[in-house]
């Protein structure tokens, strides 16, 4: 029988933030996934295309989380199946069984939907699969469906685009060139950004149409966000696809990155401004922002506070203003940190040197305690798993929102998760926060 002789050290999981290395402070290797659900995956994210039917072509072993996925969140009406078996790769059918297999579904249909995406795995990319026939005898087929080609590839996690990335790049892969207004696309979200948002009004400010995937309840609504000439990201998966969609149907893109950095929130809201020739002064909602952090401080007072990156992609930017504001950060769990936080980074390094970084992914969180000794406050799903805590705010990816307006939001989500306890387990492992779901 084995019997462990000593505790689990936190080594190679935990650092001061004083002694970690941007941008990989921690080794990769073996790799541990926490049971919080939240973030979108492919499934929730390919379901933003209204009418859109999504096919995955795998083996049956990579098939399980996807069709659970669907299945979860009630769209197995929008979701099928193509399983490759181990004859399918010896005999070298691979194009064959993907055309066979999709006309197969679809003639199956009640009717035909207005876009397929097609999400093929790395087997097609080791066997070298030719997608371009598959995808022309496809179209031959089915002319009046949209076909865009996805992917569920483990493989491309760490080089080039990485599956999130790419899967919001072919998120808009579909729209078609259309005559153009003065529309402003805000692209590669899962939540609408706030109306109250500093971005959105001078959106409206400018008196031009916003549109936003998120808000598309028909397939023409979404082709429409084709006629835009801004292009705006502000969540960094995004930036790729933004950029390409851009350079494909024209007009002009800018990347705002969500911070929570007062001068990189002004640098970002004058950018939009200069692009569309409007004024707007952002002052007031400054002071707003800096009485809701006061109003926060005096509430938690030393209440210790974690913050993981699946709440927000910058962990770093709301850890500073956060504890600029007098708040105490005391954790903050990210496996990496992303080039748009290596400033605040660098910032928490030098004036906040006892903050801890823990690594998400690390094979030691499976055992290492999930319970503080002090009282702690966690926004984001993994904070609140790690630390055990009861107070926490559910977010994921800024949960919509941006700017001053945005740290408002914020600190009134914080305010109420200080003055509420919640059992996280009836929270987090519910897949894609804000989706439908049967749990």
């Amino acid at each position: 029988m084995l019997k462990r002789v000593s505790p689990v050290s936190e080594d190679g999981a935990m650092v001061r933030i004083a002694d970690a290395k941007a941008p990989a402070p921690f080794v990769s290797g073996l790799e541990y996934g926490a049971p919080a659900r939240g973030v979108w995956n492919i499934v929730h994210v390919g379901m933003l295309i209204p009418g859109a039917h999504e096919i995955y072509v795998c083996a049956g072993n990579c098939l399980r989380g996807v069709v659970l996925t669907a299945a979860e969140m009630g769209a197995q009406n929008r979701f099928s199946t193509i399983t490759i078996k181990e004859n399918n790769v010896l005999d070298g059918d691979m194009e064959r069984l993907l055309i066979d297999g999709v006309t197969d579904i679809l003639t199956r249909l009640p009717s035909l939907p207005p876009a397929v995406l097609v999400y093929t795995s790395c087997i097609h990319h080791f066997l070298g699969c030719d997608f371009a026939l598959c995808y022309r005898e496809l179209r031959k087929r089915f002319p009046t469906v949209d076909f865009t080609d996805c992917y569920m590839n483990p493989i491309m996690r760490k080089s080039g685009l990485t599956p999130d990335q790419l899967m919001r790049k072919q998120l808009y892969s579909l729209l078609k060139p259309r005559a153009q207004d003065l529309g402003v696309n805000i692209l590669g979200n899962c939540f609408e950004t706030d109306d109250t948002s500093e971005l959105v009004k001078i959106i409206r400010l400018a008196k031009r149409p916003l549109r936003d995937i998120t808000q598309c309840r028909t397939y023409e609504d979404y082709q429409q966000m084709a006629a835009s000439t801004l292009h705006i990201a502000y969540n960094p998966p995004a930036k790729a696809g933004g950029q390409t969609l851009a350079n494909r149907l024209g007009g002009t893109f800018l990347y705002l990155p969500l911070s929570y950095t007062p001068q990189v929130i002004r640098r970002n809201l004058q950018t939009l401004c200069t692009a569309l020739d409007v004024t707007y002064d952002p002052a007031e909602d400054e002071a707003r922002a800096q009485q809701a952090l006061r109003h926060a401080k005096a509430l938690l007072g030393d209440t210790e506070i974690a913050i993981d990156y699946t709440a927000t992609p910058a962990p770093m930017s709301l850890a500073r203003c956060l504890i600029e504001h007098g708040l105490r950060v005391s954790r903050i769990y990210a496996d990496s940190i992303a080039a748009d936080d290596l400033d605040d980074f660098c910032w928490l390094r030098e004036h906040a040197p006892d903050v801890n970084l823990y690594a998400t992914v690390e094979v030691k969180l499976r055992v290492l305690p999930r319970r503080t000794e002090r009282p702690m406050l966690a926004i984001g799903q993994k904070a609140a798993y790690f630390t055990g805590t009861r107070h926490f705010v559910n977010i994921v990816e800024g949960g919509g929102m941006y700017g001053f307006d945005g740290i408002c939001r914020l600190c009134a989500r914080i305010e109420e998760a200080f003055l509420t306890a919640r059992d996280p387990r009836d929270y987090i492992q519910q897949k894609g926060l804000g989706c439908d779901s049967c749990l």
